[in-house]
């Protein structure tokens, strides 16, 4: 299949009407990454809405310390003595200019590009970033035009620490250092300089400062929303149809070397290896292929080439949780085993008292291991490994005394209380703390507080423990396997004796002493969902019913019942109320996987459940166009319209949904 084909089949097209309409048009984001926890990423209009957004976010120690370097590019071009605008920004009380008026159309299939139309000249823009580099490519293409026109292009730079502002200052060092083939600036000491290469024009240095940019989202979000940033230089260039000026901005010095008729080779380059990762997808569904790029972006290298998962954009790290979740859906499903394997190790090396870290910060900080579940989703990712891989060897060399340590702390007793109690449950938690993955907390306050014996972590911990006995077995350890074996069958016993809710017909949240939590919560669908059986077959039967009834939207599961007094069905306004809602109803995406999953287990994959399933999986075909532009969205709003929130695009998200193609190719 060529890739025109290819492309065509997974294109997305926005058109005038909606990229003429501002608030309409703001709502689309586009997000492009390198590959090592970098990105560039705005709106379907370039106008930017978040502190996040940005042409060059680059990565400084991969993949974190990320830093807005260039925020935009300002831009007009002149015809026939006339001058039109592409940009568009918000400040106060006016959208200036209004460029978006311009735009014939946005698209895109594996890189963004804005078409505009200035009467009889249309001129393509396009914006892609190079894998392994803090790179970004900016092209502006004539593709019809009788004249000659003027393009004029000013960079306005940040540079400042992705999650803060940047506001004019007297420290600024506004010089520019011209080379051969571009020129290169150093505004602070403490941040490095970055280069910029264009392949034609000339280069006219003007500084001044842009003040009082609002981004929009960020006034939603109650937080600060507006920031000066500033323009070093003024780039001309004289164009005629079919030439297109093309910058790179980086902060690598080895590109000023570029030649700059070489430009146009590597953003080439870079689109082939896109292409190639959307022919090569091993999944034949459509939305798996719409999915493949977005599910490369969070495979990231690390300083040491290691390989870790971002947990989101635009604002996560790698996330431990998160990335064992992800692995078989980002990595096993996509043929990229090697990926896997090197997650695996990378996390191995960082088991601490018998826990995987819960994150890596953004800065220089130690990681936290305030988390309950990732360490044994890790046991869920390697068992899914070994079934993708048979590579027993790598258990055997690498893995199993970590695993058996690991199993060994949580006997005896860890972090955060997390201790196998007499009856076999695993009890986690104290006052304050966080430790699953419904962790939302503002301030002192633990918003979804559920120190105890959580059910999907209990769920977790009897599958950990089968894993154990069923590798036990495999590495010919017989007395480790039976040991294994006498505790997986406690917690069984236990898991059906005190988690079962007769009047509901469902399983109990979590449990605390005599404290039973009776809130209806997807929780409970990994009971179901997981490997190892730990419920009989009525009682599936029954928790799905109750999932399909109370929790399940066209976008994933709500996070507890609309017929909860305490439901939230929109997530909006400042930290406080956005945390408040974060799992209070908010709908999140990833556990359609466990749900569908489960369904399909439970359904025997019979062809009407197979139906049942590609039917849910298709409606987030929707989500691919709203929000994050080819992706899904971290959350959505409870209540209807179930409006995408939170990160535009998240690991996951994406993970689940191609997990669950895979297994409905497969069944």
């Amino acid at each position: 299949m060529g890739s025109q084909n290819i492309l065509s089949d997974i294109l997305i097209t926005f058109p005038r009407e909606t990229c003429s309409d501002y608030y309409f048009a703001t709502q689309k984001e586009w997000l492009e990454t390198n590959g090592i926890g970098g990105f560039a990423s705005s709106t379907i209009i370039g106008a930017n809405v978040r502190r996040y957004h940005g042409l060059l976010v680059a990565s400084l120690k991969p993949p974190t310390h990320r830093f807005v370097l260039l925020s935009k590019l300002e831009e007009n071009i002149s015809i026939n003595g006339k001058t039109y605008e592409f940009s568009t920004n918000q400040y106060p009380f006016i959208i200036y200019p209004e460029g978006h008026k311009n735009i014939e159309r946005f698209e895109y299939d594996v890189y963004p590009r804005f078409i505009y139309r200035f009467n009889d000249t249309i001129i393509e823009k396009s914006v892609i970033m190079l894998h392994g580099e803090n790179s970004t490519i900016i092209r502006y293409r004539v593709i019809k035009s009788e004249p000659t026109v003027t393009l004029t292009v000013r960079p306005l730079c940040a540079f400042r620490d992705y999650h803060s502002l940047s506001h004019e200052n007297s420290a600024l060092n506004h010089n520019i250092h011209k080379s051969k083939n571009g020129f290169s600036i150093h505004p602070y000491l403490d941040l490095p300089a970055i280069h910029m290469v264009q392949n034609t024009g000339q280069i006219d240095p003007k500084f001044f400062w842009y003040k009082n940019s609002e981004y929009r989202k960020e006034q939603e979000r109650g937080l600060e929303f507006a920031e000066d940033v500033f323009s070093p230089v003024l780039l001309n260039a004289q164009l005629c149809a079919g030439e297109s000026l093309d910058i790179v901005v980086t902060t690598d010095e080895k590109r000023l070397e570029t030649p700059p008729s070489a430009i146009g080779h590597l953003f080439d380059k870079e689109i082939l290896r896109r292409v190639e990762l959307v022919r090569t997808m091993p999944l034949k569904h459509k939305l798996a292929k719409s999915l493949a790029l977005a599910a490369d972006s969070f495979i990231v290298q690390k300083q040491d080439n290691a390989h870790t998962v971002i947990a989101g954009y635009h604002w996560f790290s790698d996330w431990g949780r998160d990335t064992m979740i992800s692995l078989t859906g980002l990595t096993l499903s996509c043929g990229k085993y090697d990926i896997a394997k090197s997650i695996l190790r990378t996390f191995s090396n960082y088991i601490s008292e018998g826990m995987l870290p819960n994150r890596f910060p953004d800065l220089d900080e130690s990681p936290e291991y305030n988390n309950v579940d990732g360490t044994l989703w890790y046991f869920i990712a390697i068992y899914n490994y070994l079934d993708y891989t048979k590579d027993l060897e790598f258990v055997r060399n690498e893995l199993y005394v970590k695993l058996k340590d690991i199993i060994d702390w949580h006997l005896r007793g860890t972090r955060y209380h997390i201790k196998m109690d007499s009856d076999g449950l695993l009890f986690a938690g104290e006052d304050g703390v966080q430790l699953t993955w419904m962790d939302a907390k503002v301030g002192d306050w633990v918003v979804t507080p559920r120190t105890g014996k959580p059910v999907e972590i209990n769920a977790l911990w009897y599958n950990a423990l089968c894993i154990m006995r069923e590798l036990a077995k495999q590495l010919n350890h017989p007395q480790d396997s039976e040991s294994f074996a006498v505790l997986a069958e406690k917690t069984k016993q236990s898991f059906n004796e005190q988690f079962w809710n007769a009047d509901k017909s469902c399983l109990y949240d979590f449990i605390n002493g005599t404290f039973k939590n009776e809130d209806i919560r997807p929780n409970q669908i990994f009971a179901v969902s997981l490997p190892f059986e730990i419920l009989d077959k009525e009682k599936q039967k029954d928790i799905i019913s109750v999932v399909q009834r109370e929790l399940l939207t066209c976008c994933g599961l709500r996070s507890l019942s609309a017929l909860n007094d305490q439901f939230i069905g929109t997530y909006s306004g400042d930290p406080y109320h956005r945390d408040g809602a974060y799992h209070q109803g908010t709908v999140w995406p990833w556990l359609i996987g466990a749900y569908l999953e489960a369904y399909l287990k439970v359904h025997e994959y019979s062809s009407e459940s197979k139906m049942y399933s590609e039917k849910i999986v298709r409606q987030f075909e929707q989500q691919l166009t709203d929000g994050g532009i080819g992706t899904v969205s971290e959350i959505v709003d409870g209540s209807e319209p179930h409006l995408p929130k939170g990160c535009i695009s998240q690991a996951w998200s994406v993970a689940e949904i191609l997990r669950i193609l895979e297994i409905l190719e497969k069944n």
